[in-house]
């Protein structure tokens, strides 16, 4: 069997999905931020574990969650509240977390985004994440935007995970990247971000995850970034092809970016 971990602040729309998607579980762990709905209710009517810590950053509040609740099996499965394991890939998760090798330290899986009822499916710039692992043997890195490493080798699953991160409403997914940029120009301006990209990494490097690290560090020091973000979130990637869902998720990515370039700006100029 594999245990469950799943964050969350006010999930009271998403939780109960996501809890159903992976009732195939006995031990089920909702490591909570302080909600002010009835997050906890619903994690408690479904049988959950409850742990509640305030939240700091990403990566330190994720990483406490993996250190300290004490999980039931060695491999644990980690979505988030919008997220939701298809049967297929739930099914295959418990077959391979039983027949792997002891030295896979985790596991890859391709997620799907959805928007208006559509998988952007060229549109979605990264498709992979780690999502099952062996906690011991996982870290966060990152304050926004977390990076999750793994000591030793990362195997690949075949079937999806799908992500709803529009499920809240845009205003919604507009309020938490407000968020997102404004941690973001903090990390940027303290030069806590990666300080020698390399472009060979960020072309070539086997793991998927380093290269991405990479790539976000260059990107950073490119000129009129959210345009460039939008031409190659359409034409490169080929959103287009995802139709009006396609097209407003790049928009929407580009206006992001710029938030970020403003803040950053702003923070750089003694602002607030």
């Amino acid at each position: 069997m594999i245990s469950v971990l799943i964050l969350t602040r006010n999930e009271q729309r998403d939780l109960p999905d996501c809890l159903a998607s992976v009732s195939w579980s006995d031990d089920i762990h909702v490591f909570d931020s302080q909600s002010t709905d009835t997050t906890i209710d619903i994690a408690k009517a479904a049988g959950a574990h409850i742990y509640t810590r305030p939240f700091d950053d990403y990566a330190t509040h994720r990483n406490a969650a993996l250190a300290t609740v004490p999980f039931k099996y060695p491999w644990v499965f980690l979505p988030d509240a919008d997220e939701r394991p298809t049967p297929e890939l739930s099914r295959e998760m418990q077959q391979l977390a039983l027949a792997a090798p002891s030295e896979t330290a985790a596991f890859r899986v391709r997620r799907r985004d959805h928007l208006f009822g559509t998988w952007l499916k060229h549109a979605q710039i990264s498709p992979y994440y780690i999502r099952l692992v062996r906690p011991e043997r996982a870290r966060y890195t990152r304050a926004i935007n977390e990076v999750l490493e793994v000591d030793g080798p990362v195997a690949q699953l075949s079937y999806p995970l799908d992500h709803y991160p529009f499920s809240k409403g845009i205003a919604t997914w507009v309020e938490k990247h407000n968020l997102y940029s404004t941690m973001e120009a903090e990390l940027i301006v303290r030069n806590q971000g990666l300080q020698n990209p390399s472009l060979m990494t960020a072309l070539r490097h086997p793991d998927f995850h380093t290269r991405r690290v990479h790539q976000k560090a260059i990107f950073y020091r490119l000129p009129g970034r959210p345009l460039l973000k939008w031409l190659y979130m359409v034409w490169v990637r080929g959103a287009i092809l995802d139709g009006a869902a396609g097209l407003t998720y790049a928009t929407l990515q580009a206006f992001y970016e710029y938030l970020i370039v403003l803040k950053t700006k702003e923070l750089r100029r003694g602002g607030a």
